[in-house]
């Protein structure tokens, strides 16, 4: 189902794949499964660099609330016969610290129209719909390309006349597809495991730590609904896993969970060494030579004044 208000959006997604394909195409087969993998790869990269704002204010914001959780704990005991007055003082903490609760909604938010429109323009592209601006040798080109064997169109529960008509073998299809599922399964899982984990180990005591464990074992359940979807767009899907899941591993080891005094307040802790750092060790010659010694210094004696001048007499 197409959605009209997200029909510019539909549009720029086709122009960006448009030019994706045109640049691929100026050294590599128009045709080919490598120049299509390319573009929807580059284009599933290009849409992440552009939220990537609103994934550093999630952090940031998810970062404030756990150097809060001391004090959120506190309330929680305080006020633990009294849930009303506890979310209002909790609440009023986040607000007064500039931590947002919600904020880790924003990269799912701004993530679901791009899937939409991706979703939308990959649709009609496999049915053979010239739309949005692109022509139908373009569409037609998509239609051709093939991934280790699977038609870039084709999804999992295709007929085998359909999967024939793009020159492919049922059994290889079926196998390919089922491999980028299960990938997509597994980042998936691997993304949101990497999130909980830490949220549990900042807040052993968090209410939601349950509800947060099945989501982590629901959550990859959730890719096999992509066995409907064309492989084009399992390929997108699989992109966007991997790229959360190193954005993540980098936030998090740039900023390690906060550590407390005895009173509650935060301990600064040394971010790790980036795999830069790690790689590139300073040598002999690289490293800073020692600072030059400190001149010595040498007090200047008044010399012996003669006893005349000190008296102030004159010779006769």
């Amino acid at each position: 189902m197409e959605l009209s208000w997200l029909s510019w959006l539909y549009e720029a997604v086709a122009h960006v794949i448009i030019w994706i394909h045109t640049g691929y195409s100026t050294v590599l087969n128009p045709d080919s499964g490598l120049t299509w993998a390319l573009t929807i790869i580059t284009l599933t990269v290009f849409m992440r660099i552009l939220i990537f704002p609103l994934f550093l204010k999630q952090m940031r914001s998810s970062r404030k609330m756990q150097e809060l959780a001391p004090k959120v704990q506190e309330l929680r005991k305080r006020y633990k016969n009294d849930k009303q007055r506890m979310n209002q003082e909790v609440m009023a903490l986040y607000q007064g610290a500039g931590a947002n609760p919600l904020g880790g909604c924003l990269p799912v938010v701004a993530q679901f129209p791009i899937f939409i429109s991706m979703f939308t323009v990959l649709h009609n592209m496999a049915d053979g719909h010239a739309k949005y601006g692109m022509t139908q040798a373009l569409v037609d080109s998509a239609r051709k390309a093939h991934i280790f064997g699977a038609p870039l169109p084709a999804n999992f529960w295709m007929s085998e006349a359909q999967i024939h008509g793009f020159d492919a073998t049922v059994v290889q299809t079926k196998i390919v597809l089922g491999i980028f599922v299960a990938i997509s399964s597994a980042t998936t899982f691997l993304t949101v495991r990497q999130s909980v984990t830490r949220s549990m180990a900042q807040m052993p005591d968090n209410p939601m730590a349950q509800q947060q464990k099945i989501l982590m074992y629901i959550s990859p359940l959730f890719a096999f609904f992509s066995l409907n979807f064309p492989l084009g767009l399992i390929m997108y899907w699989v992109t966007t896993n991997l790229w959360t899941l190193g954005q993540q591993h980098w936030f998090y080891s740039r900023h390690p969970m906060p550590q407390y005094d005895a009173k509650g307040n935060v301990i600064p802790i040394q971010p790790k060494p980036g795999l830069f750092a790690k790689l590139r060790k300073a040598t002999p010659e690289e490293q800073a030579p020692p600072p030059p010694p400190e001149p010595k210094i040498i007090r200047q004696q008044p010399s012996r004044q003669s006893r005349s001048k000190r008296t102030g007499s004159k010779k006769s």
